[in-house]
C-alpha cells in the first residue's frame, strides 16, 4: 500500500485528494498547515507527497527546499493556484518533482503520483554496472565515461545527459524529454539550456576525425548511436 502525505490547507481540495486516493487503495495522511507538514515530510515515512504552494505557518517552497537540503528524496507533487511559468519553475527548482495547477482533476493527480513513485524506484530496477553504445562506455558505479578506452571528463549535468541518451540509444530524444528527465521541467521553458549542454557534450565525446555519435534529428531533437 502506497503511503501518501497530503499537505493542503484547502479542505475541499484535501477531501478530493483523500477520497480519490483512498478509492485506489492509498493510505493518505492529511496535514493542513506548513509547520506540522514539514515535520511529517522530514520523517521520510511516505512514498510520495502532495504539497500545496501556499500554506499557513510555512510555505511549500520552504518545505521542499528543507527536505532536499537534508537529503529527503521522497517524490513531491507541488499543487498551486499559481499556474504561470515562473511559479512552476520555482517549484521544480526548489526540489519538486512535478507541478499541478488548481483546480485539478483528482484522477489525473492520482496518475501523476503513481508515475512519480515508478520513476523514483526505477533506478534501482534498472541498475547495472556499465552502459555501452558503440565506442562509448559509461561506468555507472564510478560515473566515468570513456571513448575507445580514453577518459572523457564530464560535468555532472553532461553526465546525466549522456546517460539518458545512452539508455535511449537509437531513439529520437526530444527537447521536452530532455527537459523532463534532466532538469525536471514538464514543459519547454524556451531557453538555450539544451543547446549549450549538447554543444559541450558533442565536443567531448566526438573528437575531430571520429564518427559523430550525437546526431541532430531536424525538427525533432537528438539521437545517440
Amino acid at each position: 500500500m502506497l503511503r501518501v502525505l497530503t499537505i493542503e490547507d484547502d479542505e475541499i481540495a484535501a477531501r478530493s485528494i483523500v477520497d480519490e486516493l483512498g478509492r485506489r487503495g492509498f493510505a493518505v495522511h492529511w496535514i493542513d498547515n506548513g509547520k506540522e507538514g514539514v515535520a511529517r515530510a522530514l520523517s521520510d515515512d511516505y512514498d510520495v507527497i502532495t504539497l500545496d504552494r501556499m500554506l499557513p505557518g510555512m510555505d511549500g517552497l520552504t518545505i521542499v527546499t528543507t527536505m532536499r537540503g537534508i537529503g529527503v528524496a521522497t517524490p513531491v507533487l507541488m499543487l498551486s493556484a499559481l499556474g504561470d511559468v515562473d511559479e512552476r519553475v520555482q517549484g521544480l527548482r526548489a526540489g519538486g518533482d512535478d507541478y499541478l495547477t488548481k483546480p485539478f482533476d483528482a484522477e489525473e493527480l492520482a496518475a501523476r503520483l503513481e508515475a512519480l513513485v515508478r520513476r523514483h524506484h526505477a533506478p534501482a530496477a534498472q541498475a547495472q554496472a556499465l552502459l555501452s553504445v558503440g565506442p562509448i562506455e559509461l561506468d555507472l558505479i564510478s560515473r566515468k565515461a570513456r571513448r575507445d578506452g580514453a577518459d572523457i571528463p564530464l560535468l555532472p549535468t553532461e553526465y546525466r545527459v549522456l546517460e539518458y541518451m545512452m539508455r535511449h540509444a537509437g531513439r529520437t530524444i526530444t527537447r521536452t524529454m530532455l527537459f523532463e528527465a534532466i532538469w525536471g521541467y514538464h514543459f519547454d521553458p524556451g531557453t538555450n539550456l539544451i543547446d549549450v549542454h549538447m554543444g559541450r557534450l558533442r565536443k567531448k565525446i566526438d573528437p575531430p576525425g571520429a564518427r559523430a555519435m550525437i546526431q541532430t534529428v531536424r525538427g525533432s531533437g537528438y539521437m545517440l548511436g
